[in-house]
């Protein structure tokens, strides 16, 4: 609908979108940087606008999606800039640290979508409020959620309506604590961390001493059973709450040594003298940690583009109630491009730019996986695991695997 460059000109990004050069916008002092990593659009976050920013924007009355970027210009420590977004009248991102919520990184691309924001006046209306520093606002986009383009055909599916997990669409995986992530749980394969229940799929952490582990949990993968390349993945689920709960739903390669250059076999996960991974890539459709509610993310990972190379390439979008409701959390994956939805709103799209496979690793078939890791490097972020949370149980609708019709 209506998309801006703030403080600078007007830019086409990688996918598509048209941003014009800053209309509709006021307050605060533009600025630039130099550079900007963690994205394929560094441009568009460039130029700023820091101060008391608002936006007015005469549109439609109607519901709308509207997604921020953000890049941290200054090198700051935790908490020396931190300011509410609100739109119409309505906060809809609550304390927003643009370095923290981007990995503890400065000049790093950061977009935060927000679903859903109600116009009835015939004007969009977005203000910042600082609690520390003052905000910042490199761009936005305004878009309202699309029927979609694609005739999808279901290929692939479990319901979850038996009553035992199917093996022959489903593997467990059976782990000691510190495999991977260094995350605190046991994987196991007992019917007390996977089972199936009114037509539910539950996978249900605990904590309890076993193997060595001070937790236990599931995850499940189609490794063998189901393996894609290309096409629509759905999850339809009900997420865990509490500060240390770190349930995923993604995807690996079938083939995860396909791209590797110091390994050609064996254990490859947790092995840190293989680089399969991230070489061959990886596919997070959901990721969510306790410690911070309601914020859903989707990231790629690749040899070009990872953590370690300060360049990840990630979105975030934000919900009031993911332990408590069900959504949909979607991935359509084509050559070309990769998009992430909640519900069918857009909120992170990663495109093939053609450079090789260090960036496109994704042109080989990947398998499905379900878990919920507890604690862990990113778990265990926002301060130690609440113990009083558990039992946390994920709950899953169905997954589904959809392909183009033609």
């Amino acid at each position: 609908v209506w998309a801006i460059n703030v403080g600078g000109p007007a830019y086409t990004g990688v996918e598509g979108t048209a941003y014009v050069a800053e209309e509709d916008v006021s307050g605060g002092e533009v600025g630039s940087m130099p550079i900007v990593k963690g994205s394929s659009d560094a441009d568009l976050y460039k130029t700023y606008r820091e101060g008391d920013v608002e936006i007015a924007r005469s549109i439609a009355n109607g519901t709308y999606d509207v997604t921020f970027y953000f890049a941290e210009p200054d090198e700051i420590a935790a908490d020396e800039r931190v300011f509410d977004a609100y739109a119409e009248g309505e906060r809809v991102i609550d304390d927003l640290d643009v370095m923290l919520f981007r990995d503890g990184k400065v000049i790093s691309a950061l977009t935060v979508t927000v679903p859903d924001v109600v116009v009835e006046d015939g004007e969009l209306n977005i203000n910042f409020e600082a609690s520390a520093g003052e905000p910042v606002l490199s761009g936005l986009a305004v878009r309202v959620k699309q029927p979609r383009s694609k005739s999808w055909q279901l290929v692939w599916s479990d319901e979850f309506d038996g009553d035992e997990l199917d093996t022959t669409k489903w593997s467990a995986r059976i782990w000691p604590p510190r495999k991977v992530n260094d995350e605190d749980q046991a994987y196991t394969g007992r019917e007390k961390n996977i089972r199936l229940q009114d037509g539910m799929l539950i996978i249900e952490a605990h904590k309890e001493d076993y193997e060595g582990a001070k937790y236990t949990s599931g995850r499940i993968h189609t490794a063998g059973k189901g393996d894609f390349l290309y096409g629509r993945f759905e999850m339809r689920a009900k997420l865990p709450s509490g500060q240390g709960t770190w349930p995923a739903f993604w995807m690996l390669p079938t083939d995860p040594f396909r791209y590797a250059t110091k390994c050609e076999e064996g254990e490859w996960q947790g092995n840190a003298e293989c680089d399969a991974w991230p070489n061959s890539g990886e596919i997070d459709i959901l990721e969510h940690v306790g410690y911070q509610m309601d914020h859903v993310h989707g990231t790629v990972h690749n040899e070009a583009y990872y953590w370690v190379k300060w360049e990840q390439r990630k979105g975030r979008i934000l919900l009031d109630d993911v332990d408590e409701e069900f959504h949909v959390y979607a991935m359509e994956w084509s050559p070309e491009r990769i998009d992430m939805f909640v519900d069918d709103t857009l909120y992170f799209t990663y495109m093939n730019e053609n450079k090789g496979w260090e960036e496109w690793p994704f042109d080989k078939p990947f398998f499905l996986i379900m878990n919920i890791a507890v604690g862990g490097v990113w778990g265990r972020a926002g301060g130690p695991i609440d113990d009083s949370i558990f039992p946390q149980q994920m709950l899953v609708d169905y997954a589904r695997v959809y392909g183009l019709a033609d």
